[in-house]
């Protein structure tokens, strides 16, 4: 048996945790089992995301490889039962080191184990089938939650942006704001000396938030125009982009004594070239923020020396479930159903589709916040024969991850899918002497992965993971451009760290 403890951090200091008090009862446990200790790896985690989709112990079987050309995601063949799990060759017992103190653990455990053997006795209800992390429809609830924006907020009785830690973005700072926009200033008093600047002169901000950002830039940008006696405020068009309407309408608001000089636009943010394709080799500066850690991601993993697949598929303790379906009168068994007409309806449109069940808004999203909180993710480890047979994007295969995968022993890594194609479309839109800057939950070094957890999380409604900032920076400089990742400068101790991305000189 094999226990593995990632938290490093916390086992020194003034109050470090009793790992051996925490694990003791969860040993004792799997030992007088009869599972085979031989083929169980205990991994223990410090989730800090206090909502999350982990319970405190969590069960992960690794699948064998099923033969040439099999699919061990594939659903059961007919004639099979429908619990049915394929061969797996090992387990991987997942723990919330966090959470262990305040758990019955040998009962956590215990129900692990029988649930395991016999997968009638199985105590969740599944809201999907198995499938890749990415395709989970956890981002289907994250979607929803930029499209219904007003009806959770209302629910809630807050915006959005004061369930971020401190209530706010680290990125909204005046004084990087005027470092930024002097820097431009000299790169176009360069080109402007030589005949070389364009008449307009393009900003894209994606990820507006309130607008504070969009305000703050605009105000110091203008006045900065006035100050070096320079006409580039006249020539300014700042493209402000987001997947919500909603939230676009807000920041549009409060930029809305720049008027002349915003133009707002919908843009998915893992495809942007699609509605931002107008700009290419035009934008001088491209500002994201907080957007690329809200963006679907699988993970891939190396277990026992072989890379496999994480795959994932929500469920609901079924206490949990009956308790929703009492809440608004409907059967137990209609959960999953209902789930999915949510997802797929919205919840306005839901209460038009069911009124037995929703006969107003509030009801609707009281039903979606319930399933919200009480979501869980169950996992697996699929084999991966071959990473170059695997699509990071349309465009990349896995054949990135392979320095990641093969150099750092046992190892499990964000492939930050979402962020690698909105990085890959958002590069050709820079001038030559443009910049893309992102702040963001960069991770800097993929070693920081055997030290703690990362996520999927959940702030509010929405998902969050760290970005696997390696494979970003990889991307770019394959594709010709100096890609960085440093601490945000005007708070360095922050968790939000600045990508910048030029090309390369």
């Amino acid at each position: 048996m094999l226990v593995e403890v990632r938290p490093v951090g916390r086992l020194r200091g003034t109050d470090p945790v009793r790992v051996m008090a925490l694990l003791a009862p969860v040993v004792d446990t799997l030992c007088a089992s009869t599972v085979d200790l031989s083929r169980v790896a205990v991994v223990c985690d410090w989730i800090q995301y206090r909502a999350n989709f982990r319970n405190v112990a969590e069960l992960r079987p690794v699948l064998a490889v099923r033969g040439p050309g099999a699919d061990s995601s594939a659903e059961p063949r007919e004639g099979q039962p429908a619990d049915a799990q394929p061969a797996e060759v090992a387990m991987e017992l997942a723990l919330d080191l966090r959470r262990c103190g305040d758990a019955d653990m040998p009962a956590e455990i215990g129900r692990l184990l029988r649930e395991h053997a016999d997968p009638a006795l199985l105590s969740r209800v599944a809201l999907e089938p198995w499938g890749t992390l990415a395709h989970s429809c956890i981002w289907r609830f994250n979607a929803l939650y930029w499209q219904a924006l007003s009806s959770w907020e209302e629910a809630t009785g807050r915006e959005y942006e004061q369930a971020l830690p401190g209530g706010e973005s680290d990125a909204r700072n005046a004084g990087a704001v005027r470092e930024l926009i002097l820097e431009l200033f000299k790169v176009w008093d360069d080109l402007e000396a030589r005949g070389a600047l364009p008449a307009e002169l393009y900003v894209v901000e994606l990820g507006v938030g309130n607008g504070s950002q969009a305000r703050v830039w605009l105000d110091e940008f203008a006045a900065l125009s006035r100050v070096h006696s320079r006409d580039y405020y006249r020539r300014l068009q700042y493209l402000m982009g987001d997947y919500s309407p909603l939230v676009l309408g807000r920041a549009r608001a409060a930029v809305a004594h720049h008027s002349d000089h915003v133009n707002a636009l919908v843009v998915e943010a893992t495809h942007p070239a699609v509605s931002l394709g107008f700009l290419r080799g035009k934008a001088f500066l491209v500002y994201v923020s907080n957007v690329y850690d809200n963006l679907p991601t699988d993970e891939l993993a190396r277990v026992g020396g072989r890379t496999y697949r994480v795959e994932a598929r929500a469920t609901l303790a079924a206490t949990q479930a009956r308790r929703i379906a009492q809440s608004i009168g409907a059967p137990g068994s209609d959960i999953p159903d209902l789930v999915s007409k949510l997802l797929r309806l919205g919840p306005e449109l839901l209460c038009e589709a069911m009124p037995q069940y929703f006969p107003g808004i509030e009801t609707a999203v009281g039903f979606w916040r319930d399933v919200w909180d009480a979501l869980r993710l169950e996992e697996r480890y699929s084999p991966l024969e071959a990473l170059d047979e695997y699509q990071v994007t349309p465009d990349m295969t896995g054949e990135l991850l392979l320095p990641q995968l093969e150099a750092h022993g046992d190892i499990r890594v964000h492939v930050s899918n979402g962020a690698l194609s909105s990085f890959a479309e958002t590069l050709p839109l820079l001038h030559p002497f443009g910049r893309l800057q992102c702040h963001d939950l960069f991770l800097t070094d993929v070693r920081q992965y055997r030290s703690g957890f990362f996520g999927p999380g959940k702030y509010d409604g929405s998902v969050v993971n760290w970005i696997n900032g390696p494979l970003l920076h990889r991307l770019g400089s394959r594709a010709g451009f100096d890609v960085r990742i440093a601490p945000f400068a005007q708070r360095p101790t922050a968790n939000v760290k600045t990508l910048t991305a030029q090309v390369r000189e």
